[in-house]
């Protein structure tokens, strides 16, 4: 009996191992060249994200780049008119340097925005008619640092977070309880200085989908269960859903953390 439990234990150590070692590994640092597939052109300020260790950084004037990775990380390349693409980190790109990534240019159909600004008479009675009210209300629960903002059904705000927390079956424990790497990965980000200044001037949510492996009406979904508002959802830039999401995701491990002590 005791020799079948120390052969069983042998044969899980280099699971273990594995596991701690892909945990720790920082990777080498690598280079590359982002340019413009159809005319050869270098592309500057091209958004690079390694999607497993959830680094990121930026191509140069030149086009070049340098970032960790170890073989069979993936990297997430997103550059405003070009389409996203995935590249995988071969054992020849380590072995032997530079490699070029070619980007292919998408046409691009930019509806015109028209802005409407608010002009003011100066006399309190007239501009409170004037000035546009929004739905952006935002609810706190008591002993959480943040709240959530809602929209247009208010009243039912604080009820409908309460309800994702503990009804298992519901949207937001399928997303948070049930994808702790992801989760690790939201983390991730929010710690990059790299990413978050990407995702500052992006709106498209492509990067926050590929590295949290989530489609767009997952995160739209997310934060609707979250109780922000559809304005915050349309027209809030990348890094504050980021941190949107990621408020949302502590405030509900606090109150799942709370139920099971319950």
């Amino acid at each position: 009996m005791k020799k079948g439990f120390f052969l069983f234990f042998l044969t899980l150590i280099p699971s273990i191992s594995f596991a701690q070692e892909d945990e720790t590994d920082v990777g080498e640092v690598i280079h590359g060249l982002v340019v413009n597939d159809a005319t050869e052109e270098t592309l500057e300020n091209v958004n690079i994200v390694n999607l497993n260790k959830v680094i990121g950084t930026s191509s140069d004037k030149d086009g070049a780049f340098s970032i960790r990775a170890s073989v069979n990380d993936t990297l997430y390349f997103s550059y405003l008119g070009f389409k996203s693409i995935r590249v995988r980190v071969t054992n020849d790109w380590l072995k032997y340097g530079d490699i070029k990534v070619k980007m292919t240019e998408l046409g691009i159909a930019l509806e015109e925005v028209v802005l409407k600004p608010v002009q003011l008479t100066g006399y309190v009675e007239v501009d409170a008619k004037i000035i546009p009210i929004y739905d952006n209300y935002r609810y706190r629960i008591a002993g959480l640092g943040g709240g959530y903002e809602g929209g247009k059904n208010q009243p039912g705000a604080v009820s409908k977070v309460l309800s994702s927390i503990f009804n298992p079956a519901d949207f937001l424990y399928n997303v948070f309880g049930k994808r702790p790497k992801q989760m690790r990965k939201l983390r991730k980000m929010k710690e990059d200085d790299e990413i978050r200044n990407l995702l500052q001037s992006k709106f498209d949510r492509e990067t926050l989908m590929a590295v949290l492996q989530l489609e767009r009406v997952d995160i739209d979904e997310i934060l609707n269960n979250c109780s922000y508002s559809e304005d915050f959802i349309k027209t809030a830039n990348d890094l504050q859903i980021l941190d949107a999401i990621s408020e949302c995701y502590e405030e509900y491990r606090i109150l799942n953390r709370d139920k099971g002590k319950g």
